[in-house]
């Protein structure tokens, strides 16, 4: 049931995408209204369904004022950029353009009417671990320029809550998988880059193999361990990380995931599993910056958030990754 009691704004940049998406929905079954920003560029209009659709960019600086004076909105949920870490490293000024500058520009809108913020930032932004499980003090010195692009808003963020009060929430994602379980929504990028994703397309047969990178890691079974986090755990955790900023509390920096991880094979072997499909599996050389084994520390999501993910199971994160990406292929004929 809608809970009625609120009634607000939320303005939500890149909420016609993945992460965005699940997190409009969960926004509207706690009764505020989310206000969508997206240019469309990799987002769905197909996704926006909880709320208005305003096409435009984040960046633009007078479209972003037209709107905080239409909406008066309670908060800002900052979900647009670019993401794929590939291209990042070919094209870096395109990251340094959509994710850094053009939120200098959200930034500088809301500096004189301070709006509380909660940023999309990423895993990335620490680098090459130190440790297996990462908490939210290790050192950031990012491999890529998509991890560059996001610390650099980070930083941006902190000194704008020093100096023009701007309350925010920076929530550090790990791997983000999985579907709406009623498959109103689901992860659908241009160029799919994910391994849950990947796997489920070739156990559709929309792929003629799936690629393993390196499988002689210091791990069980020599393939990659990540800390896998379901998208809707993922939206659940901002809702409570925007009660907790209403609230006047104190700006933070949060990691979330699950605090354990899954290797790649194994992954492979549960889809096969799950699906009734034995789809060919190639190994390949490891890629560079890849590190064994990546896993948050998730204790501050808990503490300050009490942030318990219920989703994140693994059989869970596959199967509604699988029926959503069986209703994509079936929409599609």
């Amino acid at each position: 049931m809608i809970n009625q009691r609120f009634n607000q704004n939320v303005l939500v940049t890149g909420g016609a995408g993945y992460i965005g998406s699940h997190t409009c929905k969960a926004l509207f079954e706690e009764g505020y209204t989310p206000v969508v920003i997206d240019n469309l560029v990799t987002g769905h209009e197909w996704a926006v369904k909880w709320g208005p659709l305003e096409k435009g960019s984040f960046g633009d600086s007078q479209f972003i004022t037209d709107l905080i004076a239409r909406y008066n909105p309670i908060a800002i949920l900052h979900f647009a950029a670019s993401i794929d870490v590939a291209e990042s490293v070919k094209d870096p000024f395109k990251y340094y353009q959509n994710n850094t500058i053009n939120t200098f520009e959200l930034l500088k809108v809301i500096k004189t009417n301070p709006i509380p913020f909660i940023f999309s930032s990423t895993c990335a932004t620490y680098g090459t671990p130190l440790q297996p499980t990462l908490d939210e003090n290790h050192l950031q010195n990012p491999i890529n320029p998509y991890g560059s692009s996001k610390l650099m808003v980070e930083k941006m963020l902190i000194d704008a809550s020093r100096i023009f009060n701007i309350p925010y929430t920076i929530l550090r994602y790990f791997n983000a998988c999985g579907a709406d379980s009623a498959c109103e929504i689901g992860e659908s990028h241009p160029i799919e880059t994910h391994l849950i994703p990947l796997t489920v397309q070739a156990a559709l047969g929309q792929r003629t193999s799936l690629t393993v990178f390196g499988t002689d890691y210091e791990t069980p079974d020599g393939s990659c361990i990540r800390d896998y986090i379901h998208v809707t755990d993922l939206a659940n955790a901002h809702i409570l990380a925007l009660k907790r900023l209403l609230n006047q509390q104190s700006s933070e920096c949060i990691n979330l995931g699950i605090g354990h991880g899954y290797s790649v094979l194994e992954i492979t072997e549960l889809v096969k599993k799950i699906t009734g499909s034995d789809f060919k599996v190639e190994y390949a050389d490891r890629r560079a910056g890849d590190p064994a084994i990546l896993i948050a520390n998730a204790s501050k999501a808990l503490k300050l958030l009490r942030f318990m993910p219920k989703h994140s199971n693994l059989t869970n994160i596959i199967q509604t990754a699988w029926s959503w990406q069986l209703k994509e292929s079936l929409a599609c004929k």
